[in-house]
């Protein structure tokens, strides 16, 4: 098995922005290696409490190891952070003073072959961070009806060839089934022109990163837990997201501006009737972006982007 290493990106600026306080009490929904959330530990002191979440165990036995050389104030959970309410619950805890999420997939999940992530190796589709969840990428390429895979593909990943490619696993799949990650990849290539296919990054990884988000529904995890987030968060308080996709900045960007608000009326209305009241400030008028130093250090910070609100 792969060692569990993962390199934070953002950590400088997300730990600051985040403005942890000594005492405090933080979740980190996503807590991966606990790169940012060793920060956070460090930060709170004796009397806070880092709450951890992740779907994956390997990654709450690696946050565990490297937690434990700082402090022991701290609780990990295994489960979605969709599920964050229901921990804090658990926990007899009503508010907290932060809440981090760093979406996407760990460079141990990529760099762990099984798990069927990427297309540089050879593994049954799989691609699900929780593995004890039902649904798999195998699923969705073996049983979504080619309508349903086409939009996958399109909406998820922006590949112009999407139409193609569903048609191609269709194809393929009534001859035998699409098992592994090369079977998929020689799919994908097939039904992109050679043209294209010689320019640019690997010709399945936008394919590939549409099943991935889809297998893991993790845009509609996302728009379900961040104004749940938002109100369980103390005065000032602070949640701060990196995303790494366009849809995924675009719904963060979308709830922040909402929340922002402070009167939804249309135009005309003579007076306010809604009720709607602001209540965040957003600290990051333009999503952060890693520093050229980080680039040329971390391949993954490229695409990252870091936007940060905080409770009123």
């Amino acid at each position: 098995m792969v060692e569990f290493a993962h390199k934070s990106v953002l950590l400088n600026e997300t730990i600051d922005l985040l403005n942890v306080r000594e005492g405090g009490i933080y979740v980190d929904g996503t807590i991966g290696g606990a790169g940012h959330s060793c920060e956070i530990l460090k930060r709170i002191g004796n009397d806070g409490l880092l709450i951890g979440i992740d779907q994956d165990t390997n990654a709450l036995k690696k946050a565990d190891s490297v937690l434990s050389r700082i402090g022991s104030n701290y609780k990990l959970f295994h489960s979605n952070y969709k599920n964050f309410e229901d921990i804090l619950n658990e926990l007899n805890i009503d508010k907290v003073d932060g809440i981090l999420l760093d979406l996407g997939v760990s460079s141990y999940q990529f760099d762990e072959g099984s798990r069927g992530f990427s297309y540089n190796y050879d593994a049954r589709l799989d691609m699900r961070m929780d593995t004890t969840s039902n649904l798999s990428a195998w699923e969705i390429v073996n049983e979504y009806s080619k309508e349903e895979l086409t939009n996958i593909i399109k909406d998820y990943s922006e590949e112009r060839f999407a139409s193609k490619i569903a048609d191609n696993i269709v194809k393929k799949r009534n001859i035998k089934s699409i098992d592994t990650t090369f079977e998929l990849v020689e799919v994908i290539k097939e039904a992109i022109p050679l043209k294209f296919r010689v320019k640019g990054g690997h010709p399945a990884k936008k394919t590939f990163q549409a099943l991935r988000i889809e297998t893991n529904d993790e845009l509609g995890v996302l728009r379900s837990a961040l104004d749940s987030m938002i109100n369980r968060l103390n005065k000032n308080g602070r949640i701060a997201i990196i995303s790494f996709h366009s849809l995924e900045d675009r719904i963060v960007k979308e709830t922040f501006k909402y929340r922002f608000l402070d009167c939804i009326c249309p135009p005309e209305s003579p007076v306010c009737i809604c009720d709607k009241k602001r209540d965040i400030e957003i600290i990051t008028r333009k999503p952060v972006v890693a520093t050229e130093k980080e680039l040329k250090e971390n391949n993954r910070a490229h695409s990252a982007k870091l936007r940060v609100a905080e409770k009123i």
